[in-house]
């Protein structure tokens, strides 16, 4: 049965056509699908599909099941390291701060150059987008049908590995690299366009960057805006053969130390494929450290402010031990019979030549989620620990999906989800007999670290958002001690079976506007996503400070005189069209910038949810800002909010919420954006422009 979009179909209908489909191999969708020889480097372009621009079809694959999951080691990232200036001039001039010398404009410059600051010459890295291949797992892999029901793959084979999947990636690895970053110590990066190129013949499937174009933006790094990755600066991006010098300064708004943060990644920001771009790899993790505060070394007894926060330098690694980001990452394989349409191209037909691979369609309405969660690029990995305390920092680098964490211990471990419906597969397993076993302590979100530590049980983690928190593995949550060999898991709670909003036991009726039974709704579902084993003693000089970094009071008298400004996020009127969501009524549009706030100004700007039952990740490029109150309370006594107390750069607006900030425009001027970073979101227009006047 479609529902109120005529052109979309929903994962519930395929279920309830599953036979059918699975007899006629998607009968009624396939047309007869481009020459895969010819279309393989051409496929983005919508003039070469009949209907591109016609609608879309929302349906999802399932994915085979992973038969052999927390066996895999979790990759942990190595740290890029500094290249020389005779490297960065390979194939393209030298870095600097003249006309010509930001990107392959002759026209253009960096804002502000770090001797303009007193600050040293950047670093340099070289960063290559490039066409690669990737596997998000190495066990066996059984093909499944729409029931969860063992079947034979299109290639006539059952059981069996995975073949690779192609990505666009930063040095062309999933994640891509990660980099060191220093307050005080500036970076250049450069980003050199290679995705033209595919030596290996890989097959890109049918998603990515049209033109294979990109754009870099450190999110949410303090950057001038010709750095900054933005499509308001620079709506077309840059094309095969040119290249951008990203200038980091690592320096924060207003040389104010309150105002440094921790952890930053970098992604694509392509206009209208920002969601396929990181979908199909183009992410990389910068945590970045301050020397006064958080040097990275538990061990610097010499300096007296030093937080000693779980963190030891490896020489021989270059990675700092006990200090590890987790970039969690949801994506579905094509099972060779899911129809293929959405506005950029597709007309219903399937692709059993690409069973396996991943999946990814541009749905406005609810956004895209995926049935297998991966860390660090890895489906269901384990990890070994010291028994000693560790730092986590945590990103959410999915297109939509909201995740629950929690440390759980289990006697039976994980089982197979194998609910006939799919949407109660998703995860592929399930702890049914977890226990929470350990506590968080929150040490740092978006904006770095907040004031004081908030000890947690679980907590969530939104679309871009990032949380830091430090888990003790030397001793249960009741004082007992862990052995060699115990095993945790840390599970999501959290069902979230499309874009559009966690599950519950009812959901909102389109048609009707009122809340009916969720058919989909999970009670008590427990995914794992890492197999956590205890392993030896190791030296601990780290400690979890009772106060972190205090934050200036803002003057209230003060705040009733600086502009404000309101802005609301809501679903277009005209549904079927691709531009499904609007901000202030309005489709993003580069030409029109809805904001003109002057360079250090502090403003108050009001953000709403316009409602309908969607959430909403509004994230806000620049400076961070400081949540004045939530729904009317002051910030942070709302209890699903005790971070609200600190600085963030994505706001987590639940369904009807009105959230009020106060935020200010240092050191830069220039063309900058805010958008929902539910990325399909994003990708249909709910993005607003502003320039910071100089």
């Amino acid at each position: 049965m479609l529902n109120r979009d005529r052109h979309m179909l929903h994962r519930r209908d395929l279920l309830r056509w599953g036979g059918g489909l699975l007899a006629a191999s998607g009968a009624g969708f396939r047309v007869s699908a481009p020459d895969p020889a010819s279309a393989q480097d051409i496929f983005q372009l919508p003039a070469n599909y009949a209907c591109a621009g016609t609608g879309y079809i929302e349906a999802h694959p399932c994915s085979p099941r992973i038969l052999n999951p927390f066996t895999e080691e979790l990759p942990i990232p190595v740290p890029m390291q500094p290249v020389s200036l005779a490297e960065m001039m390979e194939n393209h001039p030298a870095p600097g701060p003249g006309v010509g010398q930001q990107d392959s404009d002759p026209n253009t410059q960096h804002q502000i150059w770090p001797s303009q600051l007193s600050l040293p010459e950047p670093l340099l890295y070289r960063v290559k987008l490039e066409v690669s291949y990737h596997s998000f797992t190495d066990s066996n892999v059984q093909p499944v049908d729409v029931f969860g029901q063992p079947t034979i793959a299109p290639n006539g084979i059952g059981v069996q590995k995975l073949p690779f999947s192609c990505i666009y990636g930063f040095n062309g690895t999933f994640p891509g690299p990660m980099i060191y970053a220093r307050y005080g110590q500036p970076n250049l990066v450069r980003f050199e366009n290679h995705l033209d190129e595919n030596p290996d013949g890989w097959d890109r499937c049918d998603f990515g960057a049209d033109n294979y174009t990109f754009l870099t933006h450190l999110h949410n790094g303090h950057t001038a805006p010709e750095s900054d990755g933005n499509p308001h600066y620079k709506p077309g991006a840059y094309h095969p053969g040119q290249y951008c010098d990203n200038l980091y300064l690592n320096y924060p708004a207003g040389n104010d130390d309150a105002e440094k943060q921790s952890f930053f990644w970098f992604h694509d920001h392509k206009m209208d494929f920002t969601g396929a771009d990181v979908y199909k790899g183009m992410v990389g993790l910068y945590p970045i450290y301050d020397p006064i505060l958080d040097p990275g070394n538990e061990n610097d007894t010499k300096n007296r402010n030093n937080l000693r926060l779980p963190g030891v330098p490896n020489p021989s690694s270059k990675r700092i031990d006990y200090d590890i980001p987790l970039a969690l990452y949801d994506c579905a394989l094509d099972d060779g019979m899911t129809p293929h349409k959405d506005f950029h191209n597709g007309c219903g037909e399937t692709h059993p030549e690409w069973w396996g691979k991943t999946f990814f369609r541009h749905f406005p309405n609810h956004g895209f989620v995926g049935d297998i969660f991966t860390v660090n690029g890895k489906a269901y990995p384990v990890f070994e620990v010291k028994r000693r305390k560790y730092r986590l920092r945590f990103l959410d680098a999915s297109i939509a999906r909201i995740y629950n964490l929690m440390p759980m211990s289990s006697s039976s471990g994980p089982v197979v989800a194998d609910d006939p419906n799919p949407a109660k597969r998703q995860g592929q397993f399930r702890i049914r007999d977890g226990e929470q076993c350990m506590r968080f302590s929150e040490i740092a979100v978006d904006g770095g670290l907040i004031p004081f530590p908030i000890v947690r049980d679980a907590f969530e983690l939104w679309p871009a958002k990032r949380r830091e928190v430090v888990v003790d593995f030397s001793r249960y949550m009741d004082g007992t001690p862990t052995t060699k060999g115990d095993v945790i898991y840390l599970v999501n709670t959290r069902q979230m079976t499309t874009g559009r909003k966690p599950n519950g036991p009812t959901m909102l009726d389109d048609n009707t506007g009122k809340d009916v039974i969720d058919p989909d709704f999970e009670p008590g579902f427990c995914a794992p996503l890492i197999k956590i084993v205890i392993g030896d003693d190791a030296p601990d000089n780290s400690q979890v400070p009772m106060q972190l970094r205090p934050l200036p009071v803002i003057n209230s008298k003060k705040l009733k005189t600086l502009p404000t400004r309101s802005f609301e996020l809501q679903r277009s009127g005209v549904f079927g069209g691709e531009n499904e969501w609007l901000i202030n009524g309005r489709v993003f549009d580069p030409s029109v910038p809805l904001a003109t706030p002057s360079r250090g100004v502090p403003e108050v700007w009001t953000l709403r949810n316009g409602g309908g039952g969607w959430v909403h990740p509004l994230h806000l490029h620049y400076e961070e800002h400081r949540v004045l109150t939530r729904n009317g309370i002051p910030t942070p006594l709302d209890p699903r909010h005790p971070d609200d107390n600190s600085k963030e750069d994505v706001i987590a607006l639940d369904p009807g919420e009105e959230v009020v900030i106060y935020r200010n425009f240092r050191t830069f001027s220039g063309k900058y954006v805010s958008h929902c970073h539910n990325l399909a979101h994003e990708d249909h227009a709910m993005m607003f422009g502003w320039t910071v006047l100089p």
